[in-house]
Formats: structure tokens, sequence, C-alpha cells
């Protein structure tokens, strides 16, 4: 489940943290980084557990009328959503139970979150024509979920602050892991009963030594990777650069030079999409400029094996004006500024925690 572009994304992250803490440790920095990524597996179950609660909740709602159709003699609710056939099977799915045993929360203590949200799927056209739908099929069932989570659950604020509440690495995660989630219900299959095979946590060792290595040769490098980059901008005041841009730069040189089967063009797309998520449009092409700059210096230098096409056309004077502008601009702190400061500020805090606590023990 975790692809390389959550990787990068926690990578860009984490090389932020290690340069805000002061330490500098790069042991505990790897083992931030490999745990941080287990949470993101970790919110990719509790959202599919999400499903179940719902369902079970659902289903203490329709006995409860009921049980007052009973007494008052009226006709009794329809049973169909919460027995959702789709949902019965995820509720028995053995690697889920497995996974929601060793968890100290659960969504039953979010309740209120929950409830919520099941007053809004049911107060939505999926839900309406979904219980008056002629056709009792599987399929319906599980195209029903997917849906609701598309709709009512990947963009629902509400759930947002839940989740960011229970874990910090969780608020920049969820936007990835809703597509892996999606990808989950589409696969499931009535014929593996509780046996269906969820997502793994990785997709091969490859991409867990992904992480660490580029993690790693960003980190080791930074002087080499920073010097290509003063280097390629000697004609712009490289020190002014937004310092997140610089670090998105940084670890895609590691990536160019580290990954020999990785092909330019995708590691610079890949980070100039992330310079537009975390910075500005503008960033994404100064990005993009200068990475294009430096790979192919390092070709013509011999220290890069690649091929790449040929140069584009020379920038107008319009495009060169913008990038000075751009240069010149102040900015406010981004999204993965943020949240890396607030790694950064975590790790700090558990470091004087732990030196706090040897002390005492001394004495």
């Amino acid at each position: 489940m975790i692809n390389r572009e959550l990787i990068r994304i926690k990578i860009v992250q984490l090389t932020y943290a290690y340069y805000q803490n002061g330490n500098r440790n790069m042991d505990n920095a790897e083992k931030e980084l490999l745990f941080s990524l287990a949470k993101a597996y970790d919110l990719y179950n509790y959202l599919l557990a999400l499903i179940v609660s719902v369902t079970q909740e659902e289903r203490h709602r329709v006995e409860i009328a009921a049980n007052r159709a009973t007494r008052e003699g009226t006709e009794a609710p329809s049973q169909r959503f919460a027995y959702n056939k789709f949902a019965v099977q995820l509720e028995e799915n053995k690697q889920l139970n497995l996974f929601m045993e060793n968890q100290k929360r659960r969504w039953e203590d979010d309740m209120e979150a929950v409830r919520k949200l099941c007053d809004q799927i049911e107060q939505s056209t999926i839900y309406k024509e979904y219980m008056v739908n002629e056709d009792d099929s599987y399929d319906v069932d599980r195209e029903v979920w997917r849906k609701i989570y598309r709709t009512l659950i990947q963009e629902n604020p509400d759930l947002d602050a839940v989740l960011e509440e229970r874990s910090l690495y969780w608020n920049d995660d969820k936007e990835v892991v809703d597509t892996f989630v999606i990808k989950t219900i589409k696969r499931f299959d009535p014929e593996n009963k509780a046996d269906q095979e969820l997502l793994p946590e990785y997709r091969d060792e490859e991409d867990r030594e992904f992480a660490v290595k580029l993690f790693r040769a960003t980190i080791l490098n930074a002087d080499v990777y920073q010097r290509y980059m003063s280097e390629a901008s000697r004609n712009w005041d490289f020190s002014r650069l937004a310092y997140m841009d610089v670090v998105i730069m940084q670890i895609a040189i590691a990536e160019m030079l580290t990954f020999p089967n990785i092909p330019v063009s995708v590691t610079i797309n890949e980070y100039v999409d992330l310079a537009k998520l975390y910075s500005t449009p503008r960033s994404g092409g100064y990005i993009n400029g200068m990475l294009d700059t430096i790979a192919r210096h390092l070709i013509q230098t011999g220290k890069m094996m690649k091929a790449m096409p040929e140069p584009r056309q020379r920038r107008t004077r319009d495009d060169r004006q913008e990038e000075r502008d751009f240069r010149r601009e102040g900015r406010r702190p981004t999204v993965a500024e943020t949240s890396a400061q607030r790694l950064a500020e975590r790790q700090r805090t558990e470091e004087a925690q732990a030196e706090n606590l040897e002390n005492d023990n001394a004495e």
C-alpha cells in the first residue's frame, strides 16, 4: 500500500524536520521515517474499520426502529444497508480484525463522528437510490460503499479533524490513503469471504529499501547536492530560495543519482508536483528548470549515466521576470513546512524527556 508517492512525501517532511532538529541523529531520523510510513498503513486499516463502525451503528438504528414499529404496529424498517453484503464481509475480514485487536483506540471512542457520518449517509441521494434499488446483488452493495466513500468520506472536514487529533501524521496522509481504500473496496470478492486479502504494507521489500536508501543519500550527500544547486543557480540568488524548495531539490538530486532505473523525467515530474502541492505553482516551474539544468550538467560531466531529451527552447523575458518576482516575494510557511516543524518539535520533546529520565535515574 505504501507507494513511492507517499514515500517521497514523507521524506520531504522528515528531511525538513531533520534540519530543524538540532541533534541531527541519522539513526533516529531513519526510525522516524519508517514509523511515519507505518502510521500511514495504520490509517488505511482504520478507515476500513470506519465502514464497519458505520454498519454496526446502522444495525443499532434499525433494531431501535424495528422495536418501535412492533410497538406501534407499523411497517418494519429495511435492513438492507445495515446488512450490506460487502460491509458484512469486511466486518468479518480476518486481517482487519487482527489489526483492530491490537489498537488501543477504536471508532467506538468517537461515536459522535460515526453517528454524524451515518446521518449524512442516510440523507444522501446515493443512500436513497440504493434503498429503493431492486437489484440485491453483491456488486450493487459493494458499489454503494465505493460511492459513499468517494462522496462522503474522502472529502469530510469533520472526519479529517478527528483523524488529525488521533495522529499528527495522518493529516498529510489521508489524501493518498483514500485512494487505496477505494481500490480495496473495488477488489473485494465475495468468493474470498473472511480471507479476502487487504493491501500489504509495502508492495515488496524494494519499496521499503527505496525509502531508507533515498533518505540516507539525501542527508549524507547534502553538501554535494547543494553545491550542484548553487552552481546551477549562479545567475540567481540561491541563498534567497525558500528552504522547502531547497529540500525538495536536494531529495530529487539524490533520487536521480542513487536510482539508475528511474528516468530523469519521472523524478523531475514527481518533485515538481510536490513543489506545487507544498509550496506555490511558481515553485514548481522554478524547480523544474533548476532540476533540468542540474541533470544535464551531471550527465555532461559523467556523474550520471542517464538519457535526457534535447533542451527546450529558451525562456522568454516574461518567464525570467516571473522567476525574479518569485525569488523576491516572501512566503508564509507551507503545509509541509508546518507538518515538518511539528515532527521536529515532537522529536526534540521526546529526546528531552528521555534525557531527563536518564538524569533522574543517575541521581
